[in-house]
C-alpha cells in the first residue's frame, strides 16, 4: 500500500478545481510564477495543492511542470500528480456521471495522417511515446476508493463531435472509457520530474454527436466533488500511517 503525502491535482478550469477544493477545507493559496494559483486542502497527513492549470495538452504540461519545478526548489516535491476534471464517456462502459481512472493515458490525436487515412501514432513515426501507462498502486487506489470504472483515458486537441469519430477512436482504443482533454500534457510534465501520474475524472456527456442539450456538467462537477470527498480521507490516513 504506497503512500501518497504530497500530490498536485491539476484540473483545466476553474469550476473544476473549486469542485475537487469543495470536498474539503481550502486552507490557503498559493502564487506560483506566472500568476498561477494553487490552492492547498491539508487532510491529515496529507497536502492536496488544487491548480487550474488551462485547457489543452499544452497548457496543462506547461502549468504542471511550473508547480513541479517550485515544489522541487522549495524543498517540497509532489509524489503524486493528478489529472481531473469533467470528460466524454465512452458508451456502454461509461455513461453520464461514472467516475473513472486512467489505467493507461493515451495522445490519441498525436501523430500523422497516412495517405490511406489512416491515423500513425507517434510511437509508430520514431517520435517518441504517445502514451503513458499509470502505476497499478495508483490505479488501485483511486478505483477503490470512488468506485472508478478502470480504462484508457483519451487525450485529444478537439473534443469528439460526431458518431463517426467517436467510432473510430473506440476502434484504435477499445479499453477507452473517457476522453478529455488534459491529461498526456499532465502525465508528460510528471514523467520528466520522475513523478508517478494518475487520471480521475467524472462523465458529463457522452463520446459522439455534439448536443448540448444532453450534457449534464453540474452533476458531474458534483461527482467531482464526491470522488474526491471519498479519496482525499484514503490518501491522508495512508499518509498518517506512513509517519
Amino acid at each position: 500500500m504506497t503512500s501518497h503525502r504530497r500530490a498536485l491535482v491539476v484540473a483545466a478550469v476553474a469550476v473544476e478545481r473549486d469542485a475537487v477544493t469543495a470536498a474539503g477545507p481550502r486552507c490557503e493559496e498559493r502564487v506560483l510564477p506566472g500568476g498561477l494559483v494553487l490552492h492547498r486542502l491539508r487532510a491529515g497527513g496529507a497536502v492536496l495543492d488544487v491548480l487550474a492549470g488551462g485547457v489543452g495538452p499544452a497548457a496543462a504540461a506547461a502549468s504542471t511542470a511550473t508547480a513541479l519545478t517550485a515544489a522541487a526548489l522549495a524543498g517540497e516535491p509532489y509524489d503524486l500528480v493528478l489529472s481531473t476534471g469533467i470528460a466524454g464517456g465512452f458508451a456502454p462502459a461509461a455513461p453520464l456521471g461514472t467516475v473513472v481512472a486512467a489505467e493507461t493515458i493515451v495522445a490519441a490525436d498525436l501523430g500523422a495522417q497516412a495517405a490511406d487515412g489512416s491515423f500513425v501514432p507517434l510511437a509508430e513515426l520514431g517520435f517518441g511515446t504517445g502514451s503513458h501507462v499509470v502505476p497499478e498502486d495508483v490505479v488501485r487506489t483511486l478505483a477503490d476508493a470512488t468506485g472508478a470504472v478502470r480504462g484508457d483515458v483519451l487525450t485529444v486537441s478537439a473534443t469528439t463531435g460526431t458518431a463517426a469519430r467517436a467510432a473510430e477512436l473506440a476502434g484504435r482504443h477499445p479499453r477507452a472509457v473517457a476522453e478529455g482533454m488534459e491529461g498526456f500534457g499532465v502525465a508528460g510534465a510528471a514523467a520528466a520530474h520522475g513523478v508517478p501520474a494518475g487520471e480521475l475524472r467524472t462523465v458529463s456527456n457522452a463520446v459522439g454527436p455534439r448536443d448540448r442539450e444532453s450534457w449534464r456538467i453540474k452533476e458531474a462537477l458534483g461527482a467531482l466533488t464526491d470522488a474526491f470527498g471519498k479519496l482525499i480521507p484514503v490518501l491522508a490516513e495512508r499518509a498518517e500511517v506512513a509517519r
